[in-house]
């Protein structure tokens, strides 16, 4: 009984799935976890345990097909497994479609092969799968985008543009960034439609001069580049806008789920990331980051990028499609010039590389030069995929690295301290209420088990508790002046001093300390 190729990429999918799982399980139990992860279960714990209004909490926090990604999980799974799991299983289905789109077009194992090591070895593709971030789902629709794209040129058929533009909101929705994306197809979709014309001439400069010398292929010209800008544009920018709309009704702010460290884990990670960063060691980071230098090591970390550039050497149009994500990159460090690239935007190069070998591998005819190539580049690669995790910016990223290798988190970004004061919060009388600001506190409430004793921002009595705490919660949760993120709350030691001149009846007692936190007993 022969089994299909189908059967077996199933089976090695399910395979990845157990491997990334019992990867982040691992991991997970040594001590490893981020600000992502975190974020997700504390805002799944209150909707599914929270008491008071959660709608915005569940509408509006982003970005939001991540965070609903661990719902399913949330429920069924571990509460501080669900985002892991998601990752593991999700970056699983990435390697199934790759692998499917693979085995359609030829059937040398070779390239199959490559595609498993590097899903099983890279430190990039190790992190999206086993980190519990949104980096799987950024992989899985950044690669089907450029897949409908690449198909689109090859059958000239809109329906795959549909798809990618499809594709492309839930990519915005996943990583809001990615709309800057589009910039780059303005002007590539005009190269698109010419590409489209039915004509003899092949070079695209020449197919021009002849659509705007005849009046038929001027309109024709004109009529399709129009077309492709609806298609691919349209329901991106809709889709942003009704968003926005929701926002702006449920939070009275357009960019609420951009701007408030309330609807987004990254607002508040960012700026704090960056703040310490080039604090203390700014003059050998800032270099590091300058413009020019930000798509050469797009290529250093992913030189297979170009191999898939030189297979495409001879269509234009398709190799400023492949040169959209450098644009990509070098806009967003202008734009974000107080935010570090994360590993993400790095990782999508290898994605695109490997989609690029998988069109073009079976048109190549010296087989044995290009699978030397790869044999090459693929230990490059791992290699590079290491240095940058190990070398990054952001310490989250390095603490992974870190863990996978000597199996113990780095003292840099460890969350002990949230853990401990959460195990103390899980330890009061289940009657008692605490108040507490999520902006920074969403490391603790992951791992409270009852949110319920919590008072919250998004409850309608937090403002009133704010001002007379007595008669609303039993405790008090404060950041420490020594907490980095201390000057992002309300609850912090300068908020102690205005409530007892406010109120000088108010009897505050310390039941808890540490570097990071105090908690404070209300004596009634």
């Amino acid at each position: 009984m022969r089994f299909s190729k189908s059967f077996f990429l199933v089976l090695i999918t399910l395979f990845l799935a157990i491997y990334y799982l019992v990867c982040g399980a691992y991991l997970n139990k040594l001590g490893y976890t981020n600000a992502e992860s975190l974020f997700y279960i504390e805002k799944a714990r209150i909707v599914f345990d929270g008491v008071g209004n959660r709608i915005k909490v569940m509408g509006l926090t982003s970005p939001i097909f991540p965070f609903y990604a661990t719902f399913i999980f949330f429920i069924t799974c571990s509460k501080m497994l669900a985002p892991v799991i998601a990752s593991a299983i999700g970056t699983a289905i990435l390697f199934n479609i790759m692998a499917g789109t693979l085995v359609k077009r030829f059937n040398d194992d070779f390239y199959l092969l490559i595609l498993l090591i590097l899903f099983m070895l890279h430190p990039g593709i190790l992190y999206a799968a086993c980190s519990g971030k949104s980096i799987y789902l950024v992989l899985i629709f950044f690669y089907l985008f450029f897949l409908n794209i690449l198909k689109f040129y090859k059958s000239n058929t809109t329906f795959h543009i549909s798809i990618a533009s499809i594709c492309l909101v839930v990519l915005v929705f996943c990583d809001y960034k990615f709309i800057w994306l589009t910039l780059f197809f303005i002007p590539l979709v005009l190269s698109i439609a010419i590409q489209s014309l039915n004509l003899s001439e092949k070079e695209s400069i020449f197919r021009l001069f002849l659509s705007f010398n005849s009046p038929s292929l001027r309109r024709k010209l004109i009529s399709k580049t129009f077309a492709l800008y609806i298609i691919i544009f349209i329901l991106p920018i809709a889709s942003v806008i009704v968003f926005k709309l929701l926002n702006l009704t449920h939070a009275n702010d357009l960019n609420y789920f951009l701007e408030s460290p309330y609807a987004t884990w990254n607002v508040l990670s960012e700026r704090v990331n960056f703040d310490q960063i080039t604090s203390t060691r700014a003059s050998t980071i800032i270099p590091q980051e300058i413009s020019l230098l930000i798509s050469l090591k797009a290529l250093v970390f992913c030189p297979m990028i170009i191999l898939a550039i030189y297979l495409f050497r001879r269509s234009t149009y398709q190799i400023l499609t492949l040169l959209t994500p450098f644009g990509l990159i070098e806009f967003l460090h202008i734009k974000y010039d107080k935010v570090f690239l994360s590993y993400e935007y790095y990782l999508i190069f290898l994605v695109l590389a490997l989609l690029c070998i998988t069109f073009k591998a079976q048109l190549i005819h010296r087989q044995k030069i290009l699978k030397l190539a790869l044999i090459i580049l693929v230990p490059i690669q791992i290699f590079t995929g290491y240095l940058f995790l190990a070398k990054s910016n952001l310490p989250e990223e390095r603490n992974f690295i870190t863990t996978l290798l000597i199996r113990k988190p780095s003292s840099i970004d460890n969350q002990d301290s949230n853990r401990d004061i959460s195990y103390y919060l899980n330890g009061l009388p289940s009657n008692s209420n605490v108040l507490v600001d999520d902006a920074i506190a969403y490391p603790v409430i992951a791992y409270v088990n009852n949110v319920k004793q919590l008072t919250m921002p998004y409850q309608d009595e937090f403002s009133s508790a704010i001002e007379s705490p007595q008669k609303y919660d039993d405790y008090i949760l404060v950041a420490t002046a020594k907490n980095i993120v201390t000057g992002y709350t309300q609850l912090n030691n300068k908020y102690i001093a205005i409530i007892k001149l406010a109120n000088s009846a108010l009897n505050l007692r310390t039941v808890y300390q540490s570097d990071d936190w105090i908690l404070y007993r209300i004596e009634k």
